[in-house]
């Protein structure tokens, strides 16, 4: 109002020396009046009104700008999703052989390799199985031309420090168990360590994420373009299954296979995951490469 303006004009005061109390934080001759009679040292420029809240959101929320391994983590799925003709197959893999190998068999294998046998090494190896035999979903879709890969790059999912990434473990299939597991291991580090470089990441040819780490007990993983399939394990959980005439109890994980429908038929992808089932669930054929 005019008569705030002419107080402030008569004392020397800026308008953003005065707190206003008024609509829209409007300063009020009331408002100046107040100010005049502080101490002249408390008088120092009024905090500037909160903007008002836009679109339902409260004083209670905070605006961070997203890094750059976020915009880009984003702008991919987002073109998966786009691009691909995204399907999912699930099936069950009873572990119980696997964590009976891991059990007899963990100590030395730590003690020979300097690293511990985990689970990741066994899916890789039954992954490039089922690859070998169903190698469009190691293909991809280059304009209108199908790309068969006669390599097998692993994309492995970990969480680093400034998010998830998928580095690649390279000639998965010429590795032994204990290579994966140190080149695992290797890459999760620089993960967390936040030294993942673009040559770690560039030119996998299938992922594999591992949501049971985090308590996933059933997921559908999005494409890691330009890949046409990702395996999606989960936590490993006792259940109720029937074998012959009884009901026992077995630890038991859900898998999921994401497949870009437009180069793999449903009969295979369905096919991809069983060989991954069966050879989970007969390890040894693994470890015997047959």
């Amino acid at each position: 109002p005019p008569s705030a303006r002419r107080l402030l004009a008569e004392h020397g005061l800026e308008l953003g020396a005065v707190a206003g109390s008024g609509p829209g934080g409007q300063v009020r001759k009331e408002d100046v009046v107040r100010a005049l009679e502080r101490p002249a040292e408390a008088r120092g420029p009024a905090p500037a009104p909160a903007p008002a809240p836009k679109d339902g959101a409260t004083a209670r929320e905070r605006v961070v700008a997203m890094t750059s391994l976020r915009r880009t983590v984003a702008r991919r799925l987002v073109e998966a999703q786009h691009t691909a003709a995204i399907l999912t197959t699930f099936n069950e893999i009873d572990m119980s052989r696997v964590l009976a190998v891991r059990e007899r068999h963990g100590e030395a294998f730590l003690a020979k390799h300097g690293v511990k046998l985990g689970f990741m090494s066994f899916f890789v190896k039954a992954a490039v199985d089922g690859l070998r035999a169903f190698p469009a979903v190691n293909a991809e879709v280059r304009g209108t031309d199908i790309v068969y890969k006669d390599h097998y790059d692993i994309g492995v999912a970990v969480g680093g420090g400034k998010g998830l990434v998928v580095p690649i473990v390279r000639d998965a299939d010429a590795l032994s168990f204990a290579d994966v597991e140190k080149k695992i291991g290797e890459l999760a580090k620089k993960a967390r360590d936040n030294r993942i470089t673009m040559d770690d990441l560039a030119g996998g040819t299938f992922t594999i994420s591992n949501g049971g780490i985090y308590g996933s007990l059933l997921s559908t993983p999005i494409l890691n373009p330009p890949q046409s399939g990702i395996l999606g394990l989960h936590k490993i959980e006792k259940r109720a299954v029937v074998e012959g005439d009884a009901i026992v109890a077995r630890p038991m994980m859900y898998v999921a296979l994401s497949y870009d429908h437009r180069i793999v038929d449903g009969r295979e992808a369905v096919q991809f995951l069983i060989a991954v089932k069966n050879a989970i669930e007969d390890p040894e054929r693994l470890l015997l490469e047959i």
